[in-house]
């Protein structure tokens, strides 16, 4: 029972249904569908669809997506629907040219996954029409939405992405003016799109005039894009990788994401007793446990047509042992070099039915306003996943033809006796394996339930440098600046997230989502 003087959210709960997301509308959207006798795929879509109209800082028809559904709450299937690079790409010509892709450049743009993923698992696992599912999000396109404060607060502080391109400052900036809590934007040339393909499915968007004006733009650029790319493209099923903590099977998608590193870090944290441990304790040894993986990931990590991730080698015994016998509980490990990009955000929807299909739904830009390349007439914001690539002929994350790039957007699972009891998400791009961690430790360690688990203070080790959110207190702050952490406070929050818990016994949903962002999680 939460501390009702104490400012927080309480845990919602439901029985027939169950919501969560980072946008009220979006939730609503996805709840009028199960109320309405959709299952949960339908209603994660509806959501995810809207998202890309009413949080276009985040996720969109441009991007791409992973997801894990568990039908009746049985074993998961996985589905990667991340896209590739154009076959015209030669890494050694863009070596040429730069040092590293550039976060607007049209060379960081894959060809985006989402729309394929959203119409195959419709015809896969849903059960009304994409017209139905996609009817809020169109609406909200064609004629206007109100802008909630997380979103008003991400449109100010990325403004410099809307004003490298002159056709989404023109969408997105009108007049100059950011969007700001309350003000109504509309996104018409989108909303389009969206008819286009409810109507004729997938091809609306991979073949005829979508594809060639987005193929047209990115040409326009410098990119090598072709309508045939487009065309080309089919996301995939996959899967699911797992590993055991807490007396419950966590279940992730596997690489080109970075799953695997979530699962490596809870299985360094099970060789603590993390309950036992101070709070600055456990921060630093989810710190610890983060660079190894994180290092690991970096180094192996990749699209797997490309080169083969062994994830019971990363899982063993004895490589975790390794990883975990170099953790000092009273010294930092060294800041190592480290090229990544900074992480960043995406949406990540959560969805329960009253026949227990479960959905566990993440859909990304990555960047906010991702690659800032926006095609006017579809209302197509391109994301910039492909920047994450290395112009560094042998990486494994090497830029190639043909290759999806490591990915950071991470839905998860839970089970226990082989059946689903929490989907789960934590936004916050690389932050999510971190992130991961952190939520099932402290649902499973500390016995937190799933809400306040979510809101708890969170901290992320990347770079050298150990963000923590203020909540800590400086004393915490102190603590791990003794042992050689580099604390910086952060000033914004690290993530968001997503989560319900399906309790069989009593046949009850309770649902969470955190505070730092728009969202809700609503039962019925």
């Amino acid at each position: 029972m939460r501390n009702f003087i104490t400012p927080s959210r309480s845990i919602a709960v439901g029985e027939r249904g169950m919501v969560a997301t980072s946008h009220p509308q979006a939730t609503l959207a996805a709840l009028d569908i199960l109320k309405a006798g959709g299952n949960a795929m339908d209603a994660a879509i509806a959501a995810v669809a809207l998202q890309g109209v009413v949080e276009p800082q985040m996720t969109g028809v441009g991007g791409d997506c992973f997801v894990l559904y568990s039908k009746k709450g049985g074993a998961p299937v996985s589905f990667n629907g991340s896209g590739r690079t154009p076959a015209k790409t030669d890494l050694a010509s863009v070596a040429a040219r730069m040092k590293d892709i550039p976060p607007t450049a049209p060379e960081g743009v894959t060809i985006p996954g989402a729309v394929d993923a959203w119409c195959t698992l419709n015809k896969a696992h849903g059960s009304k029409s994409l017209d139905e599912i996609f009817k809020p999000a169109i609406e909200a396109a064609e004629n206007g939405f109100r802008i909630t404060p997380r979103v008003s607060a991400d449109w100010s502080r990325n403004r410099p992405r809307l004003e490298s391109n002159a056709n989404a400052k023109a969408q997105y900036l009108p007049g100059g003016a950011v969007a700001n809590i309350g003000d109504r934007r509309d996104q018409p040339a989108l909303g389009k799109t969206l008819r286009k393909i409810a109507r004729d499915g997938r091809k609306a968007f991979y073949e005829g005039e979508v594809a060639e004006e987005l193929a047209s733009v990115l040409q326009t650029l410098g990119g090598v894009h072709q309508a045939s790319d487009f065309a080309a493209h089919k996301g995939e099923d996959v899967t699911p990788i797992s590993t055991t903590y807490g007396g419950h099977d966590i279940l992730e998608c596997p690489p080109n994401g970075q799953g695997l590193a979530a699962l490596m870090i809870l299985r360094i944290l099970e060789g603590f007793e993390m309950k036992s441990l101070s709070e600055a304790d456990r921060v630093h040894v989810l710190a610890e446990a983060s660079k190894a993986a994180y290092r690991a990931r970096d180094a192996f990590f990749c699209d797997p047509a490309f080169g083969k991730i062994d994830a019971k080698h990363f899982l063993s015994d004895n490589y975790i042992g390794k990883l975990r016998g170099k953790i000092d509980m009273k010294r930092a490990t060294a800041k190592v070099d480290w090229d990544e990009i900074e992480h960043t955000d995406t949406v990540y929807v959560t969805v329960v039915d009253r026949d227990l299909n479960a959905v566990s739904f993440i859909n990304s830009l990555f960047n906010p306003f991702g690659s800032g390349i926006y095609a006017p007439k579809s209302g197509v914001l391109l994301h910039n996943r492909g920047y994450g690539f290395r112009l560094k002929a042998g990486h494994p994350n090497a830029l190639a033809p043909n290759k999806r790039p490591v990915h950071t957007i991470i839905p998860g699972m839970v089970m226990k006796g082989g059946k689903c009891v929490m989907p789960f998400g934590v936004m916050g791009g690389h932050y999510q394996a971190t992130g991961h961690g952190n939520f099932l430790s402290n649902v499973f360690d500390l016995g937190m339930d799933i809400q306040a688990a979510s809101e708890s203070p969170r901290s992320f080790a990347f770079d050298g440098v150990l963000s923590l959110e203020p909540t800590f207190g400086k004393a915490i702050g102190d603590d791990l600046a003794s042992r050689g952490h580099e604390v910086k406070w952060s000033e914004v929050a690290l993530g968001g997230c997503q989560a319900i818990w399906i309790d069989r016994e009593r046949g009850v949903l309770l649902g969470a989502t955190d505070h730092r962002k728009d969202g809700v999680a609503l039962g019925f």
